[in-house]
């Protein structure tokens, strides 16, 4: 197997939002926030070759919205989704597989641009399948009034109308030493992948623990549609995690890659942390 993981971009949201009944006066002490309250967050995306397959994991905003659409997500940084895959070596056409942990904008939107003529969509990646749960895509085409802003029908559709779209139905092993594992809390159908890697596991955590300071079970997003079930299966993740001394990997956090776990009185914290390339020279 060949991994590597890059940031797409920086984009920041509201501390407030990203961290739900934690009070401002502790979260702020681990995550600092701006003077509108905002912080900053990651897009990391990983690259996976294994047995004859080229993976992607999640392709951030992308750039179809206009100028509105994008005010208030101050994307600044980053390498860029094709800059990146290109300075590792790879064309979009490369890809053979896009995994979505989920459909929210800031996972999906680079997988389907403008068409070349500018009447429509097309896949960024065209030669890839993508994979996205069934309990997620069924969950997107019917929208709520909570993720309307994020299921967005341009980043979606498109990917159904093209013939490219792989429904996952259960935890299962996708490729040689690349397993999904399907929760709910956060949005019904979100994918956790799981990677064997030299004898090591490690854990692409997403949106089920988007930074190192959502490790504590009640520190979690209001974005979750369950908050109680997050929880559950941020529990069961981390007692697992540190049971196998897992590598987590964070996919949001502006300061961490990834980490390992050690138990602390008040629970399962942050052992060592730092960059992924360091870890997997162990």
């Amino acid at each position: 197997m060949k991994l590597d993981i890059f940031n797409i971009a920086n984009f920041k949201v509201d501390g407030g939002a990203m961290f739900g009944v934690v009070p401002k006066a502790l979260w702020s002490r681990v995550y600092t926030p701006d003077k509108d309250n905002l912080i900053t967050l990651t897009l990391r995306s990983l690259i996976v070759e294994t047995d004859g397959h080229v993976i992607l994991v999640d392709t951030g905003w992308g750039d179809k919205q206009d100028e509105k659409f994008f005010r208030h997500t101050y994307i600044h940084n980053g390498e860029g989704l094709v800059e990146a895959l290109r300075n590792r070596g790879y064309m979009p056409e490369d890809i053979t597989d896009v995994v979505l942990t989920h459909l929210h904008a800031d996972h999906c939107g680079g997988g389907v641009v403008k068409s070349s003529d500018g009447t429509g969509y097309e896949l960024a990646f065209p030669n890839a399948l993508y994979h996205v749960s069934r309990a997620q895509w069924e969950w997107a085409l019917k929208n709520n009034p909570r993720e309307e802003d994020a299921f967005l029908e341009e980043n979606i559709l498109p990917i159904g109308q093209s013939g490219h779209l792989n429904l996952v139905d259960e935890d299962c092993e996708l490729f040689k030493g690349f397993s999904l594992r399907i929760c709910y809390g956060h949005t019904p159908g979100l994918m956790i992948p799981f990677l064997g890697y030299k004898g090591k596991t490690l854990v692409y955590t997403g949106d089920l623990i988007p930074t190192i300071s959502h490790l504590p079970l009640i520190w979690n997003m209001s974005y979750d549609i369950e908050s109680l079930r997050t929880i559950d299966e941020k529990s069961m993740l981390l007692d697992e995690a540190l049971a196998g001394n897992y590598i987590l990997v964070f996919q949001h956090d502006v300061s961490a890659e990834c980490c390992t776990l050690r138990m602390t009185e008040k629970g399962i914290r942050a052992a060592e942390k730092g960059r992924l390339a360091d870890f997997l020279e162990k």
